[in-house]
């Protein structure tokens, strides 16, 4: 099928999704997670494909993403199930009043209609996405990377069973075929067709979605993540934290990029650092990580590599993290002001003052405190899986679960009222 007959497939889909109810739905939900565990084989099956496919034409940490298992594969079914446990959003009054001439007004959420996502080379995100929409009344257009995309084929038609066998259409969640670069610009244009587009990947898609799109679009983001170390950090909890930010999972966006270190524990702490992520990772067998540091840093380090011009600006995606050294909780927040995305950021630090200017001076859709960035992620922030994070401002921010993938409407009661 050409991608605009899959698209008025799904606005057809949707316009009965649309009226579902929250039973309807959740039977839905339970449906296609049945179907996803039974279809285990097949989906391995065009995913050992993809990975043959990708050797040697992406990284280790991208077909690391691209990888499915039977672990993962109930893991999807699992996200599946976690979010008919939801509330409904659809339907949620956000206000009510009555004007002085007797009009009621209620505002009230509704669905979006159809929620299109670009991704790449995830195949989870394929049922993350469909789940989402189905819960929040919308349709679900879906196009994936090359890459990806016999992976994400064999799962849309597992959705699409569990669909079928709760009565909904089955068009509410379908794939497109065509991977070129053209059906993504033709998804771009698609007024009419979609009430959402959902850029989810690298910088240079996100960049052609959000300059080129006419239909309503959220910026996702690049994470270019930083963890500042300040003066009066516990350095073991610091240490514990960026391994985890770091090394947990480096091909996500929410895996730090940048370690900012106060200069008067730089002495102390960058060996520890490298003992830690360099020395204890390959005494284990593990890749360890590469340092690009600045020059003060540099001096204190066995083991890094001097900064270049670009490293503070790169999302690695990677076993790599630049270091920057600063002189005040202040200078950590410019620095981090100057090169951040706007995704996820941390201080560790026992000082509430320092905590304070952190908090306050980063504007990011998450921001930290004794923690680490890995948390940003729907699941963990209690919202089910996720659509996506936004970087953004307006309509969304963060995570996006279910409450974002909704707009309203203001419905208007009278008795013969005219104005």
């Amino acid at each position: 099928m050409t991608t605009l007959e899959i698209m008025k497939k799904v606005k057809a889909a949707s316009k009965k999704i649309v009226t579902a109810s929250t039973d309807k739905k959740n039977e839905a939900l339970r449906k296609m997670a049945e179907a996803v565990v039974e279809a285990t084989a097949d989906i391995l099956e065009a995913n050992r494909l993809d990975m043959e496919a990708s050797k040697d034409r992406i990284s280790e940490v991208m077909l690391d993403r691209l990888m499915l298992s039977e672990d993962r594969i109930r893991g999807m079914a699992k996200g599946i199930l976690e979010v008919t446990e939801l509330t409904d959003p659809v339907g949620k009054v956000l206000s009510a009043y009555t004007q002085p001439n007797g009009l009621e007004i209620t505002k009230v959420t509704v669905p979006m209609g159809v929620i299109a996502i670009i991704y790449e080379s995830r195949p989870n995100v394929t049922s993350d996405a469909a789940a989402l929409a189905i819960k929040s009344g919308s349709g679900c257009l879906l196009r994936s990377g090359k890459e990806a995309h016999r992976s994400a084929a064999a799962i849309v038609k597992a959705l699409q069973k569990g669909l079928r066998d709760t009565g909904l259409p089955e068009d509410g969640v379908m794939l497109i075929e065509d991977t070129t670069r053209e059906s993504a610009n033709e998804m771009m244009r698609a007024v009419g067709y979609i009430d959402l587009l959902i850029p989810r990947g690298g910088k240079g898609l996100i960049k052609s979605c959000v300059e080129n799109a006419i239909v309503p679009c959220i910026e996702t983001g690049t994470g270019i993540c930083h963890i500042y170390v300040d003066k009066d950090a516990d350095l073991e909890k610091a240490l514990k934290i960026i391994n985890n930010a770091k090394t947990s999972r480096p091909s996500v966006c929410n895996a730090a990029e940048v370690c900012v270190i106060h200069k008067d524990i730089a002495e102390k702490f960058i060996p520890m650092l490298e003992e830690k992520l360099v020395c204890d990772r390959q005494n284990e067998g593990l890749i360890p990580v590469e340092f690009r540091m600045d020059e003060c840093a540099l001096s204190y380090s066995k083991y890094g590599n001097a900064a270049g011009d670009e490293d503070f600006d790169t999302e690695f995606l990677d076993y790599i993290m630049a270091v920057k050294t600063v002189s005040s909780a202040e200078e950590a927040v410019e620095h981090i002001s100057s090169h951040s995305t706007g995704h996820s950021d941390a201080i560790v630090s026992e000082n509430k003052e320092a905590q304070k200017v952190f908090v306050s001076g980063i504007d990011s859709a998450a921001v930290y405190v004794n923690a680490s960035t890995r948390f940003t992620d729907g699941g963990e922030f209690g919202l089910g899986c996720e659509m996506g994070i936004s970087t953004q401002k307006l309509h969304a921010r963060g995570p996006m679960g279910l409450e974002e993938l909704c707009t309203y409407k203001y419905v208007i009661t009278g008795d013969g009222t005219i104005r």
